[in-house]
């Protein structure tokens, strides 16, 4: 008999894996599933990217195996990107490392900084790939609390009195995922000085920030960040390439030359063709934004007369691609109320508890669903 891996038993398979094989066998069954539960952008991306890959096909060397560390054009537009848009300044050829997408960046940097037993500080609620990780690594994961009372912001007073002698990572996620709550330099400021004070690893996981966002904001920027910070970052959400798999990290020579330890013994470089077409997308003017702006405020006006529909309370200024959303009182618990709708109205959401037990009571809507199918969720009700 073959055994698996004594890890396998810390974690259990992705939620969305399991249920939207559940909505698939619904659709199979001829239901007309409408799916706002995942943030899979439906919008393509820009004319100049996809020409950029076409035209790139017949390039001298486009099929061979590229560099660990990504084409020297990506890195620079990557730090040009980071100096326009954040005004972070990173050596294009030390500080940047291009990914397969930032989730695999959870990984390589879990990989390179933790050891057997250490401790991770993550986010409750947050991406639940933050903990699933940290237990596939042999650490131990440490849930901070957030909440609506606090502004989704850490407790850093009180989390500053407990026990961090084996701390060596915090995971923090701003503009925050799942509430679209984002964080002002002076609570960014407080979250560097804390990690400085507890000799902890900062990362910051970004990819939300040009998403109905009107002051994107880089960790980075804070002074002194690059020694203790490290920020992942996707073109997934901003530029409608989430099945392309780009990202990236950026921090110090040191931390980034730790994580390229990693992801070297990993994978073989990432395909010439995205990555010119990831270059491309970088280069985007201002057109750009403002019209994938336009999108997405259409989507959540709806969604908001969806979710007033279902008698739940939500904030207005929240930024990102999801509206995160408060159930009414003496509801159902989460994931019961989402599957009453789903069987009922044949519309899938997102429970709040995927993202950790501060979730209960909280369901989340993706605005990645075009007009017309959120009208006809609307009628539903």
């Amino acid at each position: 008999m073959i055994v698996t891996a004594d890890r396998l038993k810390t974690v259990e398979e992705y939620y969305f894996s399991k249920k939207l094989r559940e909505v698939r066998g619904l659709i199979a069954a001829g239901k007309p599933i409408i799916n706002m539960g995942i943030g899979s952008p439906d919008l393509a991306p820009s004319e100049a990217v996809i020409n950029a890959i076409t035209d790139s096909l017949t390039d001298q060397g486009a099929h061979q195996y590229q560099s660990y560390q990504g084409l020297p054009e990506l890195r620079e537009g990557f730090a040009d990107f980071y100096n326009t848009k954040f005004g972070v300044a990173a050596d294009p050829l030390t500080e940047i490392l291009p990914l397969m997408g930032s989730k695999e960046g959870i990984m390589h940097i879990s990989m390179a900084f933790l050891n057997v037993g250490d401790e991770v500080l993550i986010p409750n609620p947050g991406y639940p790939t933050y903990t699933s990780v940290t237990k596939l690594v042999g650490a131990i994961p440490r849930q901070y609390d957030l909440n609506a009372e606090n502004g989704w912001f850490p407790d850093l007073e009180a989390l500053g009195q407990q026990d961090l002698s084996k701390v060596r990572i915090m995971w923090v996620c701003y503009p925050h995922m799942p509430t679209g709550t984002t964080a002002n330099r002076e609570q960014l400021k407080s979250l560097v000085q804390f990690a400085k004070d507890n000799d902890i690893l900062l990362v910051n996981d970004n990819p939300y920030s040009f998403v109905l966002n009107k002051e994107p904001f880089s960790i980075l920027a804070i002074d002194g960040a690059k020694e203790v910070a490290l920020e992942l970052n996707s073109l997934s959400k901003t530029f409608n390439m989430a099945g392309w798999r780009v990202g990236m990290v950026i921090g110090n020579e040191a931390h980034i030359n730790a994580v390229l330890k990693v992801k070297s013994n990993m994978d073989s470089g990432m395909f010439y063709g995205i990555q010119k077409g990831a270059i491309a997308a970088l280069k985007s003017g201002e057109d750009w934004f403002k019209s994938l702006e336009g999108v997405y405020q259409s989507r959540r006006k709806l969604i908001f007369e969806l979710a007033d529909a279902l008698g739940c309370t939500y904030d207005k200024n929240a930024v990102g691609m999801f509206v995160w959303a408060k159930l009414p009182e003496n509801s159902l618990a989460s994931e019961d109320f989402i599957d009453k709708v789903l069987y009922d109205k044949d519309i899938f959401i997102a429970p709040g508890t995927i993202f950790g037990s501060n979730g209960e009571g909280y369901i989340r809507f993706s605005l990645c669903v075009k007009e017309e199918k959120i009208k006809v969720a609307l009628d539903r009700f």
